[in-house]
């Protein structure tokens, strides 16, 4: 492991949009993510390795062990996966959303090497199995033969899951009080202010900027993840949901947020851009709203993933991203099931950067 800061040695975490060499995925088996739903779910899975795979992308599919690797060779056989592209690795985990409890990367722009970026995961703060999750990034970059960055401050291991951010390479994170800045509920680190977590930010993600917003929306259960409501589309402009019900208990919080980002400057000093993304009409499943939102979507190499809901606001939002991204295929996934996870395509994904020069589409 590197005893400096990624920043120190030149690395930092790249934008979604620039060039992948991978996109990660864990193939579900914990059927307590999806309780009554796993069956469903598998063929979800399925699907989407397809159309990444259609997106130019290779996908590395984490699995437990041989049978269970078996058994998603059989899946993606029946949807029509291309094996060429598919990479598996049979590493034990917990569970299978990849945003926050796998590999994160990190580049270094001038060598263009990459490394993984290591985190502590402790599932949110909130459930108890989380020990071989933690372990995941430290096994791949040992098979891969990658440098590591392991995180720590104050001699302690920092706590961050990659749905809590959203960076646009340049300088600029996005994150929510809600979810780093808490101190009473689920605390991920309570030995840091947050001035020291924005040094932490700074050190190994390279982020000079930080933008906090307020809170996330209903439903989602890892207490404020900004992935689910407010991302960057390019270096300049943020995409944020919009909810028009002004008795939906998301209208506020969002409206809160907007108010919180027309004040705020990127890291050149310019105002961002700031695109609204309709909200779905509140999806609820035995009793529990769920936090359905197409601001959950993935930036793969020639497409972008959305979530979709059966809702009359698809269409829209599947239009307004087509503007943000010209020069990418917009791709809508059925999410109705795979929310009942409590999360969809970004939460399920996390991008392997390009080790070549990046390209923009």
């Amino acid at each position: 492991m590197s005893k400096q800061t990624p920043l120190e040695a030149g690395f930092k975490m790249s934008a979604e949009w620039t060039a992948h060499r991978a996109t990660w995925i864990g193939w579900c088996h914990n059927r307590n993510d999806f309780p009554g739903k796993i069956a469903a779910i598998h063929w979800v899975y399925g699907e989407i390795t397809r159309k990444l795979i259609e997106g130019g992308e290779i996908v590395c599919i984490l699995v437990q062990d041989e049978k269970h690797e078996t058994k998603a060779r059989g899946v993606l056989t029946k949807t029509g996966a291309d094996f060429s592209k598919i990479e598996f690795y049979r590493i034990p985990h917990n569970r299978g959303w990849m945003r926050d409890s796998g590999p994160m990367f990190v580049k270094n722009e001038e060598t263009q090497e990459t490394a993984v970026i290591k985190f502590k995961f402790n599932a949110w703060a909130k459930y108890a199995d989380w020990e071989l999750d933690n372990k995941v990034a430290l096994e791949f970059a040992k098979r891969a033969k990658r440098k590591v960055f392991k995180v720590e401050y104050k001699g302690e291991e920092v706590v961050l899951e990659g749905g809590a951010i959203d960076v646009n390479g340049a300088g600029t994170l996005l994150s929510t009080e809600e979810c780093l800045l808490d101190y009473e509920v689920q605390t991920r680190n309570p030995h840091l202010s947050p001035s020291e977590i924005e040094q932490v930010l700074h050190e190994n993600l390279g982020a000079s900027n930080v933008l906090w917003l307020n809170k996330g929306i209903v439903g989602d259960d890892t207490h404020g993840h900004v992935d689910d409501f407010c991302r960057f589309v390019n270096k300049n402009t943020i995409v944020l949901a919009e909810e028009k019900n002004a008795q939906d208990a998301n209208h506020k919080i969002l409206e809160e947020n907007r108010e919180r980002l027309e004040g705020f400057k990127l890291e050149n000093g310019a105002k961002p851009e700031v695109v609204r993304l309709p909200m779905p009409a509140p999806l609820v499943f035995s009793g529990i709203r769920l936090p359905a939102s197409y601001a959950n979507f993935y930036i793969a190499n020639e497409s972008v993933l959305v979530p979709t809901f059966n809702d009359e606001n698809d269409r829209a939002a599947l239009g307004i991203l087509a503007e943000l991204f010209p020069r990418r295929k917009i791709v809508g996934i059925h999410a109705v099931d795979l929310v009942w996870g409590l999360g969809t395509l970004h939460c399920l994904t996390q991008q392997e950067p390009a080790r070549n020069a990046d390209r923009e589409f």
